[in-house]
């Protein structure tokens, strides 16, 4: 696949989700190209929140969606550039700056007008008016991102960008092609590279630790100065910091009181009293320098251990604005050789899990490469669903245990090659580790835990199977029986969100929570109406399809969630923050519905699924 087939692939499935949502061709482009970034772990999260208009002395406001790094206080818009056709439209300079002070203008007009006054509290913009307006003082960056379908003109090699309310800001321009690019490297994810010489004279002073070198890597002993460290911190933020370690710092406190103490009081110390940071790169470049070799460059250079140390420096020196320039930090740095596919990733998580071993950085962190992953990998690729619409064929649901595995596996592939992997694993049957966390922990009961974004919910969802996979028989709890069922659960997803658009009753906005709450409901009415039974969840993998009463109590469901979740009597004012909130899934749980009497047709005894689950899994084990 090159990046002109990536292409047509890519505005063929927008305007596909366009016509099953409703939603419009801009804002299924902005939400498929944030889903590739998520995925990439370029944005963290995204949260769709359309707004157009004029704001003071006449100038044009815009904005499409946002994210908010709660760990590096980055708050990142943006906007879109779309036209759905396939010819070769560029983005020139001036049109560029025009979208970028579409968004810094949209910014400002928040913070110092009263437009905060004059949108309407039932559109999704509200919630981001309002979080513009409580992290003011918080916010630490702001970038600026233009999600394009032209390509972008070669005058264009920066854009300047003033700061934003005081706050520095960046603008970036992401098009079709250098998503292509991202989606498509050797890690599936955004790559970093530094040149330390834009941060410091001669690099990083080094030493190769020549006795430690294997087939697979080399490692070096680095100086680095805490101003240095804490500039790069500062330019890329949490993205510097590798996966599990970010997972980490997500769920604490990311700037530690006794690391900040010995910056205030001790600078001289803390080379002697930190334990430094560990790293690890793709490759790099080695200088000669005065003092020795130096480090001049690296990339896909992340930290896996250090990450609060890092922190620390940083916020430090923001917040107290104190001088880091006698403080240095020790480093290692592990610099991943050419190996196969597939195994550096793994050598990097072995790496990040031994580095972290005397942290309290548990299992859950590590639960991306956890075997769970490879266990619903081999259902996935066992398992086929049986043809539906007139399809000849039976399909897979492909899980993707690997970080862009599905599109990788699409990379080296000839057009009849393609043609046949697609028939076989349609795109609409693409099971990433988020959905599966996010429509597990739905059926749990957890909606909030769900609305908290994708990072909290993983985490929260490693937490519990990790430890459930330990207590447990693994085999006869996480077999095939749970892959279907799991499938079970994505078409029930899957039609609530192509649904919900087409009520009456919705206004274009919190359609995730709506989808969420409506699932849970349906599952907390269903255990407390009849009794020891649950959703034949195995019929709905057995007809891929989910059953017409099924649909009708959620078109009805979903509705009051909506009224629900948007009450003018909530107790917290940002909707999208209320939905995560514990209370709120309270409230609705207090909704009335009776399901009719019709839907025991499709429910199984809980007697039954037991017998199930140990007669097919057993059976399996036998095979």
């Amino acid at each position: 696949m090159d990046s002109q087939e990536f292409r047509k692939d890519f505005l063929e499935d927008i305007k596909a989700e366009a016509a099953a949502t409703g939603e419009g061709s801009c804002a299924s482009f902005v939400s498929a190209f944030a889903r590739y970034l998520q995925e990439a772990e370029f944005l963290l999260d995204f949260t769709a929140s359309y707004f157009e208009g004029t704001g003071k002395r006449s100038r044009k406001l815009r904005v499409d969606g946002y994210a908010y790094d709660e760990l590096d206080k980055t708050m990142s818009l943006i906007i879109a550039d779309y036209n759905g056709s396939e010819t070769g439209r560029v983005l020139a300079k001036t049109q560029a700056k025009q979208l970028q002070g579409r968004l810094s203008h949209f910014v400002d007009d928040v913070q110092n007008t009263p437009l905060h006054r004059n949108v309407e509290m039932s559109r999704p913009c509200s919630d981001l008016v309002d979080l513009l307006r409580e992290k003011r003082a918080e916010i630490r960056k702001y970038q600026l991102l233009i999600f394009s379908t032209s390509n972008v003109s070669t005058t264009i090699t920066k854009l300047e960008s003033d700061d934003i309310d005081g706050i520095p800001s960046e603008c970036q321009i992401l098009n079709i092609e250098r998503l292509f690019r991202i989606c498509g490297s050797e890690t599936g994810r955004h790559i970093i590279e530094i040149n330390f010489k834009e941060h410091s004279k001669h690099g990083i002073q080094c030493l190769e630790a020549s006795g430690a070198a294997t087939e697979y890597f080399k490692s070096y002993l680095c100086i680095i100065s805490g101003a240095v460290l804490a500039n790069i911190y500062d330019k890329y933020g949490s993205l510097l910091l590798e996966g599990n370690v970010r997972s980490f710092l997500s769920t604490k406190v990311a700037v530690n009181k006794k690391i900040r103490a010995t910056i205030l009081n001790y600078p001289e110390r803390f080379f002697a009293y930190n334990n430094g940071i560990s790293a690890i790169a793709m490759n790099v470049r080695i200088e000669s320098s005065p003092q020795g070799q130096s480090l001049a460059s690296a990339r896909g250079f992340q930290i896996i251990n250090g990450g609060q140390t890092t922190a620390s420096l940083s916020n430090t020196r923001y917040k107290d604005k104190c001088d880091l320039s006698t403080i240095f930090v020790q480093m290692k740095l592990t610099v991943i050789e050419e190996i196969p596919d597939g195994e550096a990733t793994e050598l990097i998580q072995n790496i990040s899990r031994s580095s972290n071993s005397q942290n309290k950085i548990s299992d859950a962190d590590f639960f991306s490469t956890h075997p769970f992953h490879v266990r619903m990998e081999h259902c996935s690729q066992r398992l086929y669903a049986r043809a539906i619409g007139g399809s000849q064929f039976d399909t897979k649901w492909f899980y993707e245990r690997a970080r862009g595995q599905y599109f990788q596996k699409q990379m080296r592939l000839t057009k009849a090659e393609k043609k046949k992997f697609l028939f076989q694993n349609p795109k609409n049957q693409l099971i990433t580790k988020t959905d599966l966390a996010k429509v597990r922990n739905s059926w749990k009961g957890l909606p909030h835990i769900v609305s908290r974004g994708a990072q909290t919910n993983f985490t929260e969802f490693a937490d519990k199977t990790s430890k459930e996979w330990n207590e447990k028989n693994d085999v006869l709890v996480f077999g095939d029986r749970y892959f279907q069922e799991t499938v079970a659960l994505v078409l029930i997803f899957k039609y609530t969100e192509s649904m919900i658009p087409a009520q009456v009753w919705y206004q274009q906005g919190y359609r995730a929570n709506i989808v969420t709450y409506t699932i849970a409901l349906l599952h907390k009415l269903i255990q407390k109406q009849f009794e020891k039974h649950d959703l034949d969840l195995m019929s709905i993998w057995t007809r891929q399809v989910v059953p017409n009463i099924l649909q009708k109590i959620l078109i009805e469901l979903s509705e009051q969630v909506y009224a629900r979740l948007t009450d003018p009597h909530r107790s917290v004012e940002n909707v999208t923050q209320w939905c995560k909130r514990e209370d709120c899934w309270n409230s609705v749980q207090s909704i009335s519905y009776p399901l009719p009497a019709e839907m025991r047709n499709y429910l199984i005894s809980q007697d039954d699924i037991s017998i199930a689950v140990y007669d097919g899994n057993a059976n399996r084990l036998i095979m």
